[in-house]
């Protein structure tokens, strides 16, 4: 036991600051108070969460104290705990992330867990060919190579500070130069006579202009507004996608995308319109909303690929 000099403060422990952190943030309306208090103290420790509580009456240092007074400062001013602390859990893996990135969302799960469903099991030997298209912290590709690892995937960002993130990630998780990065807006930097993609699949922007300003400070101040803005209607970059994919697609390739919860009927009629895809259908989400669309390339016969577009 520590012997205190009379009228000495009581020491700052572990459970005490999680304690007060947690009262800030509430009184901050901060999201998540405890979980913020609690992913803050153990990243400034080098701890899991759970350590917190197993050393709960540990005392803390001035240096650590002064470090996590800059850390609740960050927070207070709602920047996100993934970029204070500097990386985000997605797919069971640690990624780094900052403001250069989107902050990997579980929802972009079920993008992944959709694509999985869709592509050959690992144990068959097949090797389809995918792209991830505005690939950002490299979240989905990585998630892809980690269940699919025979797969030969690609990875397209039109930021080069991005690209530099994702690259980090893929070292750090083994995947260094077995994922193939290149620097270019969706598709400027492929051929589209190649036509060899299996599976293009992307988490574009998809939020109305309009509705940026309603969004939470931590999402509105902080993460690149390139990847959140989805133009007027919230689907210049889905439409984009849409109009140009079929020319990468294999015969009957697949077209993947994360999309606005309400956004299915708009995206079915431009599906439609384009008249480049046989199968246009959507996945939902946890709780149990649209997230992911489904477009299959139509398998046109001789005459038809030769045929001039319109």
């Amino acid at each position: 036991m520590t012997n205190r000099s009379p009228g000495e403060a009581p020491p700052w422990t572990i459970l005490k600051l999680l304690r007060w952190t947690t009262s800030y943030f509430k009184s901050r309306q901060i999201e998540n108070p405890r979980a913020s208090a609690e992913i803050l103290l153990s990243h400034m420790l080098g701890m899991e969460r759970i350590d917190l509580y197993v050393r709960y009456d540990q005392p803390l240092m001035a240096h650590e104290l002064a470090d996590y007074k800059r850390m609740i400062q960050r927070r207070s001013r709602r920047e996100p705990v993934a970029y204070i602390v500097g990386e985000k859990e997605f797919w069971s893996m640690r990624l780094r992330v900052d403001s250069e990135v989107l902050i990997p969302r579980p929802e972009t799960e079920c993008l992944v867990e959709t694509a999985l469903s869709l592509l050959p099991p690992a144990s068959s030997g097949a090797s389809p060919r995918i792209l991830d298209a505005g690939t950002g912290s490299g979240a989905v590709a990585l998630a892809l190579h980690r269940e699919r690892s025979g797969s030969t995937i690609f990875a397209s960002d039109k930021s080069r500070k991005a690209l530099r993130v994702a690259l980090e990630n893929a070292i750090r998780h083994g995947a260094g130069g077995k994922i193939f990065f290149f620097c270019g807006d969706w598709f400027e930097a492929i051929r589209p006579a190649a036509s060899h993609l299996d599976m293009i699949i992307s988490n574009p922007p998809y939020i109305r202009t309009e509705d940026l300003a309603g969004l939470a400070p931590e999402i509105r101040a902080y993460e690149p507004t390139g990847a959140l803005d989805g133009g007027a209607d919230g689907l210049s970059a889905i439409r984009h996608l849409m109009l140009r994919s079929h020319k990468y697609l294999t015969a009957e390739g697949l077209l993947l995308m994360e999309i606005g919860y309400d956004q299915r009927h708009d995206i079915e009629a431009a599906g439609r319109e384009c008249g480049e895809y046989s199968e246009i259908r959507f996945e939902q989400d946890y709780s149990g909303l649209d997230r992911v669309a489904v477009l299959r390339k139509r398998n046109r016969g001789p005459e038809e690929d030769a045929a001039p577009e319109k």
